[in-house]
Protein backbone atom coordinates (compact mmCIF):
# COMPACT_ATOMS: atom_id res chain seq x y z
CA UNK A 1 0.00 0.00 0.00
CA UNK A 2 1.85 2.69 -1.01
CA UNK A 3 1.85 5.68 1.62
CA UNK A 4 1.62 3.72 4.32
CA UNK A 5 4.70 4.84 5.65
CA UNK A 6 3.43 7.98 5.60
CA UNK A 7 0.26 7.17 7.25
CA UNK A 8 1.85 5.59 10.22
CA UNK A 9 4.07 8.50 10.76
CA UNK A 10 1.45 10.78 10.62
CA UNK A 11 -0.71 8.25 13.10
CA UNK A 12 2.78 8.55 15.45
CA UNK A 13 2.43 12.40 15.51
CA UNK A 14 -1.02 12.46 16.92
CA UNK A 15 -0.88 9.63 19.29
CA UNK A 16 2.29 11.03 20.70
CA UNK A 17 0.49 14.79 20.64
CA UNK A 18 -2.31 12.86 23.26
CA UNK A 19 0.07 11.78 25.28
CA UNK A 20 1.87 14.62 26.03
CA UNK A 21 -1.46 16.30 26.61
CA UNK A 22 -1.85 14.17 29.33
CA UNK A 23 1.76 13.66 30.87
CA UNK A 24 1.67 17.85 30.40
CA UNK A 25 5.61 17.91 31.37
CA UNK A 26 5.80 14.82 33.35
CA UNK A 27 8.05 12.82 31.08
CA UNK A 28 11.49 12.58 32.43
CA UNK A 29 14.15 14.44 30.51
CA UNK A 30 16.56 11.18 31.21
CA UNK A 31 13.80 9.32 29.46
CA UNK A 32 14.14 11.17 26.64
CA UNK A 33 17.02 11.17 26.07
CA UNK A 34 18.03 7.85 26.31
CA UNK A 35 14.75 6.75 24.02
CA UNK A 36 16.21 9.35 21.73
CA UNK A 37 19.20 7.49 21.37
CA UNK A 38 18.09 4.25 21.52
CA UNK A 39 15.82 5.53 18.46
CA UNK A 40 19.07 6.58 16.63
CA UNK A 41 20.77 3.68 17.00
CA UNK A 42 17.97 1.77 15.02
CA UNK A 43 17.96 4.21 12.17
CA UNK A 44 21.78 3.88 12.37
CA UNK A 45 21.42 0.09 11.69
CA UNK A 46 18.61 0.72 9.32
CA UNK A 47 21.20 2.60 7.04
CA UNK A 48 23.79 -0.08 7.01
CA UNK A 49 22.07 -2.72 6.12
CA UNK A 50 20.18 -0.11 3.69
CA UNK A 51 23.95 0.69 2.40
CA UNK A 52 25.10 -3.08 2.32
CA UNK A 53 23.19 -3.89 -0.78
CA UNK A 54 24.94 -2.10 -2.88
CA UNK A 55 27.11 -4.20 -5.90
CA UNK A 56 28.85 -1.11 -6.47
CA UNK A 57 30.38 0.68 -3.55
CA UNK A 58 32.34 3.11 -5.77
CA UNK A 59 29.57 4.56 -6.99
CA UNK A 60 27.96 4.70 -3.50
CA UNK A 61 30.80 6.37 -2.42
CA UNK A 62 31.44 8.52 -5.68
CA UNK A 63 27.82 9.60 -5.23
CA UNK A 64 27.88 11.10 -1.36
CA UNK A 65 30.95 12.61 -2.15
CA UNK A 66 29.92 14.88 -5.26
CA UNK A 67 26.17 14.86 -3.55
CA UNK A 68 27.82 16.56 -0.78
CA UNK A 69 29.81 19.13 -3.00
CA UNK A 70 27.00 20.08 -4.93
CA UNK A 71 24.58 20.65 -1.41
CA UNK A 72 27.63 22.57 -0.02
CA UNK A 73 27.95 24.55 -3.12
CA UNK A 74 24.37 25.20 -2.92
CA UNK A 75 24.17 25.66 0.80
CA UNK A 76 21.35 23.74 1.14
CA UNK A 77 21.29 23.31 4.74
CA UNK A 78 21.34 26.71 5.97
CA UNK A 79 18.67 27.79 3.04
CA UNK A 80 16.02 25.16 4.55
CA UNK A 81 17.32 27.16 7.98
CA UNK A 82 16.35 30.08 7.15
CA UNK A 83 13.23 29.31 5.61
CA UNK A 84 12.22 27.41 8.20
CA UNK A 85 13.00 30.34 10.12
CA UNK A 86 11.24 33.26 8.04
CA UNK A 87 8.10 30.98 8.25
CA UNK A 88 7.79 31.22 11.90
CA UNK A 89 8.64 34.71 11.68
CA UNK A 90 5.56 35.45 9.07
CA UNK A 91 3.48 33.13 11.14
CA UNK A 92 3.95 33.64 14.51
CA UNK A 93 5.46 37.06 14.55
CA UNK A 94 9.00 38.16 15.80
CA UNK A 95 8.29 37.27 19.10
CA UNK A 96 6.66 34.02 17.97
CA UNK A 97 3.61 34.80 20.48
CA UNK A 98 0.64 36.26 17.78
CA UNK A 99 -0.94 32.86 17.28
CA UNK A 100 -0.65 31.39 20.64
CA UNK A 101 0.64 28.02 22.22
CA UNK A 102 -1.42 26.89 19.60
CA UNK A 103 -0.15 28.25 16.85
CA UNK A 104 3.51 27.92 18.26
CA UNK A 105 2.94 24.20 18.38
CA UNK A 106 1.61 24.00 15.15
CA UNK A 107 4.09 25.56 13.12
CA UNK A 108 7.43 23.96 15.09
CA UNK A 109 6.59 20.61 14.72
CA UNK A 110 5.70 20.92 11.08
CA UNK A 111 8.73 22.47 10.44
CA UNK A 112 10.86 19.57 12.54
CA UNK A 113 8.86 17.24 11.15
CA UNK A 114 8.72 18.00 7.32
CA UNK A 115 12.03 19.55 6.81
CA UNK A 116 14.96 17.11 7.44
CA UNK A 117 16.30 14.85 5.57
CA UNK A 118 14.70 11.64 7.19
CA UNK A 119 11.30 12.76 5.40
CA UNK A 120 13.15 13.13 1.73
CA UNK A 121 14.69 9.72 1.82
CA UNK A 122 12.17 7.62 3.49
CA UNK A 123 9.17 9.12 1.17
CA UNK A 124 11.61 8.63 -2.09
CA UNK A 125 12.79 4.84 -0.49
CA UNK A 126 9.27 3.84 -0.15
CA UNK A 127 8.22 5.04 -3.60
CA UNK A 128 10.96 3.71 -5.32
CA UNK A 129 11.29 -0.15 -3.29
CA UNK A 130 8.05 -0.26 -1.04
CA UNK A 131 10.53 -0.29 1.72
CA UNK A 132 8.88 1.56 4.67
CA UNK A 133 11.06 0.83 7.60
CA UNK A 134 12.65 4.64 7.76
CA UNK A 135 9.42 6.01 7.87
CA UNK A 136 8.60 3.55 10.46
CA UNK A 137 11.45 4.77 12.30
CA UNK A 138 10.70 8.25 11.75
CA UNK A 139 6.82 7.75 12.85
CA UNK A 140 9.20 6.52 16.19
CA UNK A 141 11.04 9.71 16.54
CA UNK A 142 8.59 11.97 15.40
CA UNK A 143 6.18 10.43 18.08
CA UNK A 144 8.37 10.90 20.70
CA UNK A 145 9.07 14.56 19.99
CA UNK A 146 5.47 14.69 19.78
CA UNK A 147 4.77 13.98 23.24
CA UNK A 148 8.07 16.56 24.39
CA UNK A 149 6.40 19.34 22.56
CA UNK A 150 2.54 18.77 22.70
CA UNK A 151 3.52 18.87 26.53
CA UNK A 152 5.15 22.30 26.36
CA UNK A 153 3.19 24.22 23.41
CA UNK A 154 -0.03 22.57 23.03
CA UNK A 155 -2.68 20.52 20.65
CA UNK A 156 -1.25 22.13 17.58
CA UNK A 157 1.34 19.81 17.68
CA UNK A 158 -0.99 16.95 16.43
CA UNK A 159 -2.28 19.35 13.47
CA UNK A 160 0.92 19.24 12.10
CA UNK A 161 0.38 15.72 10.85
CA UNK A 162 -1.54 17.29 8.13
CA UNK A 163 1.34 18.64 6.51
CA UNK A 164 3.40 15.94 6.99
CA UNK A 165 0.88 13.67 4.99
CA UNK A 166 1.14 16.04 2.41
CA UNK A 167 4.59 16.55 2.30
CA UNK A 168 5.71 12.90 2.48
CA UNK A 169 3.01 11.62 0.39
CA UNK A 170 3.74 13.77 -2.56
CA UNK A 171 7.25 12.74 -1.89
CA UNK A 172 6.41 9.06 -2.31
CA UNK A 173 4.13 9.34 -5.10
CA UNK A 174 6.48 11.31 -7.23
CA UNK A 175 9.26 8.50 -6.12
CA UNK A 176 6.74 5.65 -7.36
CA UNK A 177 6.04 7.19 -10.45
CA UNK A 178 9.39 7.56 -11.43
CA UNK A 179 10.27 3.44 -10.47
CA UNK A 180 8.82 2.97 -14.08
CA UNK A 181 11.80 4.96 -15.26
CA UNK A 182 14.42 3.04 -13.54
CA UNK A 183 15.72 -0.17 -13.66
CA UNK A 184 15.88 -2.40 -10.41
CA UNK A 185 20.23 -2.05 -10.45
CA UNK A 186 19.70 1.80 -10.30
CA UNK A 187 16.82 1.20 -7.56
CA UNK A 188 19.30 -0.79 -5.43
CA UNK A 189 22.10 2.06 -5.93
CA UNK A 190 19.95 5.10 -5.11
CA UNK A 191 18.85 2.90 -1.86
CA UNK A 192 22.26 2.01 -1.31
CA UNK A 193 23.19 6.01 -1.12
CA UNK A 194 20.70 7.15 0.66
CA UNK A 195 21.40 4.16 3.02
CA UNK A 196 24.29 6.42 3.92
CA UNK A 197 22.30 9.43 4.03
CA UNK A 198 20.02 7.80 7.16
CA UNK A 199 23.38 6.40 8.65
CA UNK A 200 24.14 10.49 8.72
CA UNK A 201 20.62 10.94 10.71
CA UNK A 202 21.35 8.00 13.20
CA UNK A 203 25.00 9.97 14.09
CA UNK A 204 23.32 13.08 14.24
CA UNK A 205 20.22 12.02 16.63
CA UNK A 206 23.00 10.43 18.86
CA UNK A 207 25.04 13.78 18.76
CA UNK A 208 28.16 12.07 17.85
CA UNK A 209 29.31 14.67 14.80
CA UNK A 210 27.84 17.78 13.65
CA UNK A 211 26.69 16.66 9.78
CA UNK A 212 24.97 19.25 7.24
CA UNK A 213 22.72 16.18 6.53
CA UNK A 214 20.85 18.52 3.56
CA UNK A 215 23.47 18.87 1.89
CA UNK A 216 24.12 15.80 1.53
CA UNK A 217 20.51 14.94 0.10
CA UNK A 218 21.83 15.71 -4.14
CA UNK A 219 23.98 12.17 -3.33
CA UNK A 220 20.40 10.39 -4.47
CA UNK A 221 20.14 12.21 -7.81
CA UNK A 222 23.73 12.21 -8.25
CA UNK A 223 23.52 8.11 -7.91
CA UNK A 224 20.55 8.20 -10.45
CA UNK A 225 22.76 10.36 -13.03
CA UNK A 226 25.90 8.11 -12.33
CA UNK A 227 23.84 4.83 -12.23
CA UNK A 228 22.61 5.64 -16.05
CA UNK A 229 25.84 6.35 -17.10
CA UNK A 230 28.05 2.90 -15.76
CA UNK A 231 25.75 0.49 -14.92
Amino acid sequence: MTGLGTMVNCAAIIVGCAVGLILKKGFPEKWQETIMYGVALCIFLIGVEMAQKSQNIVLVIASVVIGSIIGEMLDIQEKLNAFGAWVEKKLLGDRGQTSGSFGRGFISASLIFCIGAMAIVGSIEEGLTGNRQILFAKAMLDGILSIIFAANMGAGVGLSAVPVGLYQGTITLLASWMQNLLTPEIIREVSAAGGVLIMAIGIVQARLLPIRLANQIPALPVAVVLAKLFL
